[in-house]
């Protein structure tokens, strides 16, 4: 797909990722399961007013149960190859720190920082523009490294994890 890019000097600019996860799933009201359609992160991004120099990319939409390591290799050499110093990226929750790891493993001096929602952005209750909104903040304060953002904390990605007890990010 296409870059939608938001113009501003190169050093300035900040690349988002999008990798689907239910940050971008849609409802079926017929057959009653989850869905990718399109993104709604230009849409998040417009209702938040983010006026920050961005370039989007949708890189694919899968649920992050379902990302193969070929996915996982497609993400980090879109991290590795592209311009920008600074990366947002948008996946699903449930490998989000798998992502993180094999990003940190790969890349240096680039501050990329990885979000996600637990519940839909469409669903109208959802964390996903909060958390988008900090990660966007976390990319532009912290130092080189990568990050998981989750409920308004950011996480180093060698030392989080999923409770999957409780649906929240800690430190591990």
């Amino acid at each position: 797909m296409p870059d939608n890019s938001i113009v501003g000097p190169e050093n300035d600019r900040i690349r988002v990722l999008i990798t689907g996860g239910t940050f971008d799933k849609e409802y079926d009201e017929i057959h009653g399961r989850l869905y990718f359609k399109d993104s709604h992160v230009p849409e998040m991004l417009e209702l938040g007013r983010a006026k920050l120099p961005l370039v989007i990319r949708t890189l694919m939409m899968v649920d992050s149960l379902e990302m193969t390591e070929a996915d996982r290799s497609i993400i980090v050499e879109q991290c590795r190859s592209t311009p920008e110093d600074r990366v947002v990226i948008t996946h699903g929750t449930d490998t989000m720190e798998v992502t993180a790891r094999a990003i940190a493993g790969a890349v240096q001096n680039k501050t990329i920082v990885l979000t996600g929602a637990m519940i839909p952005y469409k669903f109208g209750s959802s964390d996903g523009m909060f958390n988008l909104g900090s990660a966007l903040a976390f990319v532009q304060t912290l130092p080189p490294g990568v990050y998981v953002a989750m409920n308004g904390r950011y996480f180093p990605a060698h030392s989080v994890h999923k409770n999957k007890e409780t649906g929240i990010f800690e430190a591990k």
